[in-house]
C-alpha cells in the first residue's frame, strides 16, 4: 500500500513549507523592530540539506512499509516542534535573527536544551528515514546536518552572545 506512505511525506512537506511561511512573515517582523540577520552564508546550505533530505524520501519511501515505533518517536518530535514555535512564539524563525537587548528566551524546553529545535532536527532526520527502513539514508544526512549544525550553531552562540551585551 502506497497512501500511508505518501501521507506521512505530505504531512512533512506542507508541514515544512507551512513553517517557513511563518518563519519569513516573524523574519520580516523582527527585522522591521530592529532585529539583525547574524551568518546569513549558510542559510543556503542549510535549506539545501533539508530540501534535498525530504525530496529524497519522497523519491525512495514511497510504497514502504512504516515502522510503528519509528513512526511514534517521530510524532513526539512534532510534540517537541510545536513546543519550541509555541515557546519562541513571534521570535521563531529558520534564520538567525537576533533582537539587540531582547532577553534570552529560558521557558518551554529552553530550560532543558541552549537549543531545543535543534535538538528536534536532529532527531526528525534520523528517525523520519528510519520509520520507512531507510538507516543509511538517516545515517548520511544525519552526518551532513551534523556538518551544518556546527557551522550554525557556533555562528548563533557568537551572535546571542554579541547582542545581550547590546542593550
Amino acid at each position: 500500500m502506497m497512501w500511508p506512505s505518501v501521507a506521512l511525506l505530505a504531512f512533512v512537506t506542507v508541514q515544512r513549507l507551512g513553517e517557513l511561511a511563518l518563519a519569513r512573515h516573524n523574519t520580516q517582523v523582527l527585522l522591521s523592530s530592529g532585529a539583525k540577520e547574524a551568518a546569513p552564508q549558510h542559510y543556503p546550505y542549510m535549506v539545501a540539506l533539508h530540501s534535498c533530505w525530504i525530496a529524497g524520501l519522497w523519491l525512495l519511501a514511497i510504497g514502504r512499509p512504516i515502522e510503528p515505533l519509528w513512526f511514534a518517536v517521530f510524532m513526539a518530535l512534532q510534540a517537541g516542534r510545536l513546543w519550541v514555535i509555541g515557546t519562541l512564539k513571534g521570535r521563531w524563525t529558520t534564520r538567525i535573527i537576533v533582537l539587540p537587548g531582547a532577553p534570552l528566551v529560558s521557558s518551554g524546553p529552553y530550560r532543558f536544551f541552549a537549543h531545543p529545535n535543534y535538538v528536534v532536527v536532529v532527531g526528525e532526520i534520523a528517525v523520519l528515514p528510519r520509520a520507512f527502513g531507510m538507516p543509511v539514508y538517516a545515517a548520511v544526512f544525519s552526518v551532513l546536518n551534523a556538518a551544518v549544525l556546527y557551522v550554525r550553531i557556533k555562528a548563533e552562540n557568537k551572535a546571542l552572545k554579541t547582542t545581550m551585551f547590546l542593550k
